[in-house]
């Protein structure tokens, strides 16, 4: 069974890219793999995440690079500010927004990271699998929190040790900081613009403000959940 996304980028200046995303629906994995043995930017040694768990006798490329190949093909030599009308297609919902390229190519990397292999990025599944396009600080903020309690609950059922807080998401995101440093070299030695690099520098906002707003944030939210804090 397959989970089919489609981002579809439409250019002031007529050009329009359409990006279709096609994923195992259980595994969350890409249906065909992409080919890379052609770019060196997406070698494992080159700029090599200094967190990375791969080995160079399993892997000659960086699977989440090999998973921007073609982000990048398309899409390397647009600019952060150019406008963009970027339509998303998933199985519940089509969203339409006219927005910075930046922004539509983030949203769109969101997915493509979570889905490309790294072992960094594998926790993110649960979201790519209910992908919300250019969802706000807050909606992300409460979705990855969502996500990893229900995580632990999962691990509590199973028997392993589960975490009823967010210390372990918070070194999750430290990781992906790690791996958006080095990716973002990466991106600046493949792409001919900044849009793609930009993009990923969106996200990597978000990576380096949950560890700190986490709990900030979630009190704020916290007034929503009266019905629950009241029930006897």
């Amino acid at each position: 069974m397959e989970l089919d996304i489609q981002y579809i980028f439409r250019f002031t200046d007529g050009r329009t890219v359409h990006l279709p995303i096609h994923l195992d629906a259980i595994s969350l994995a890409p249906i065909t793999a992409p080919g890379c043995d052609a770019p060196d930017w997406a070698r494992l040694d080159f700029h090599r995440c200094t967190n990375c768990p791969l080995h160079n006798s399993d892997h000659t490329h960086c699977p989440l690079a090999c998973a921007l190949v073609s982000t990048v093909s398309l899409l390397g030599d647009v600019l952060s500010y150019d406008q963009v009308e970027a339509e998303v297609i998933t199985p519940e919902r089509r969203v339409l927004r006219t927005t910075s390229a930046q922004n539509g190519i983030s949203a769109m990397m969101g997915l493509v990271i979570a889905t490309s292999g790294c072992p960094h990025m594998a926790f993110f599944k649960p979201m790519a699998r209910f992908h919300l396009p250019f969802a706000s600080e807050e909606e992300t903020m409460y979705r990855a929190a969502s996500m990893y309690l229900l995580g632990q609950y999962f691990r509590h059922q199973q028997g392993q040790p589960a975490e009823l807080g967010f210390d372990g998401l918070i070194q999750l995101y430290r990781n992906v900081e790690i791996v958006n440093r080095a990716m973002a070299d990466r991106l600046r030695a493949a792409a001919r613009e900044d849009g793609t690099v930009n993009g990923l520098v969106l996200l990597d906002i978000y990576a380096k403000t949950l560890p700190v707003a986490v709990e900030e944030t979630l009190h704020e939210l916290r007034p929503l959940y009266n019905a629950y804090l009241s029930q006897q």
